[in-house]
């Protein structure tokens, strides 16, 4: 505990800028995922060949450490922060874009029939019914992303990106326990946090559905 209390008092602004690279790598990584994930859900939905290349595709992404893909992209990217985005824009895009068809495929069609009944055109149907009600499903797909991806950014450390990965794999390289539990419980109570956060967000979005 005193080498804990210890760091914290003389590296502060050390440690903040560390989270604060861990929280800007992963919110980069999860909008660029969100970018290509929903758009390309909408767009296949509909279509069985496509969904299942899609889902495929970046299932099989999924399944390969995200270690491997920055080892992959430093000869074409170099190292740093690009990579490490890259990386985990790709650990992230599976969950929201799966969750963005099945979210779509599940509209229930005696609503969509109850829209097109009241004269909406494609584009009103699609932002005051289809969006609305497939937004829990791609909302949870978008959670889970998130989380995956603030634990998955230490390996951003490996490649020179930063964040809190180099506190816990100093800690590694110089056997100090202290900076394992300040590095590996930072980043648990920041996956915590930010669950919390996306829960009451959530709340407040869908406040509409309670009474």
């Amino acid at each position: 505990m005193k080498e804990i209390v210890e760091y914290f008092q003389t590296d502060w602004s050390e440690y903040i800028s560390l989270l604060l690279g861990h929280i800007g790598i992963s919110i980069a990584s999860v909008l660029l995922a969100m970018l290509v994930a929903i758009p390309l859900g909408v767009l296949i939905y509909r279509y069985a060949v496509g969904r299942i290349i899609a889902e495929r595709f970046f299932g099989l992404l999924r399944i390969v450490p995200s270690l491997a893909i920055l080892i992959i992209l430093i000869p074409i990217m170099g190292t740093g922060v690009k990579p490490s985005v890259i990386a985990l824009t790709i650990l992230a895009i599976p969950p929201i874009l799966m969750n963005t068809v099945q979210a779509f495929l599940g509209l229930p069609q005696p609503m969509l029939e109850a829209a097109k009944g009241m004269g909406m055109d494609t584009r009103q149907a699609f932002w005051k019914v289809k969006l609305p009600l497939a937004f829990p499903l791609m909302y949870a797909g978008i959670r889970t992303a998130v989380v995956e991806v603030i634990a998955s950014a230490i390996l951003a450390s490996y490649i020179g990106a930063g964040g809190l990965g180099d506190i816990i794999f100093t800690g590694l390289a110089l056997l100090r326990y202290s900076l394992l539990i300040i590095g590996g419980g930072s980043v648990a109570i920041l996956s915590l946090l930010t669950g919390y956060i996306l829960d009451q967000i959530y709340k407040y979005l869908t406040r509409y559905q309670r009474p």
